[in-house]
């Protein structure tokens, strides 16, 4: 079996070689502007870590973003990932409270505000949500409403009353729900 290099193969071998060395360019360069970007990642929940939540005794809130990244500036911003596409009409009122709520958190936690929380859908969605006074209002306002006691104001549709968890002691529940 003839080994020879002919120049031919060494062409492709280079050419082979100069194509990984771009990508991997490539690459590094794209990670480098998402953390200009984005900030840097500084935290990931897996789920199956033992990480302790952020805790707001003051608000008396508890979560943990999904990930946490920190800006150049060093202020720390919370994204939320969630496992579906992009709502019709861009983000639920939910899904901006737990991010509003998220930012709440970091910012008992580090001293400092996040300009913004991330939410990122499965498709490729993703909303910068800022966090501002009027964002503030609205979960604080919610968290108020909730530390309220329950007054029975609920409005029972079939649909979710079939799929409630609590429906077989709810009086509320939709005519018809077992």
């Amino acid at each position: 079996m003839d080994l020879a290099v002919t120049p031919a193969l060494l062409v492709r071998v280079l050419v082979l070689a100069g194509i990984v060395i771009v990508l991997a360019a490539a690459w590094a360069w794209s990670r480098r502007s998402r953390a200009r970007r984005d900030g840097a990642l500084l935290s990931v929940d897996l789920s199956r870590t033992r990480e302790s939540p952020v805790r707001s005794e003051r608000y008396r809130i508890v979560g943990r973003p999904d990930a946490v990244r920190r800006l150049p500036d060093g202020r720390e911003v919370p994204v939320e990932i969630k496992h579906r596409p992009t709502p019709r009409g861009g983000p639920t009122r939910s899904h901006r409270i737990q991010v509003a709520a998220y930012c709440l958190l970091l910012e008992s936690a580090t001293g400092r505000a996040p300009p913004y929380g991330v939410l990122r859908y499965s498709d490729g969605g993703e909303f910068r949500l800022p966090w501002d006074e009027s964002a503030r209002a609205e979960l604080l306002e919610l968290r108020s409403a909730m530390s309220r006691p329950y007054r029975g104001e609920a409005t029972p549709s079939p649909g979710r009353c079939a799929r409630c968890p609590w429906r077989s002691g709810c009086e509320a529940r939709s005519p018809g729900v077992s």
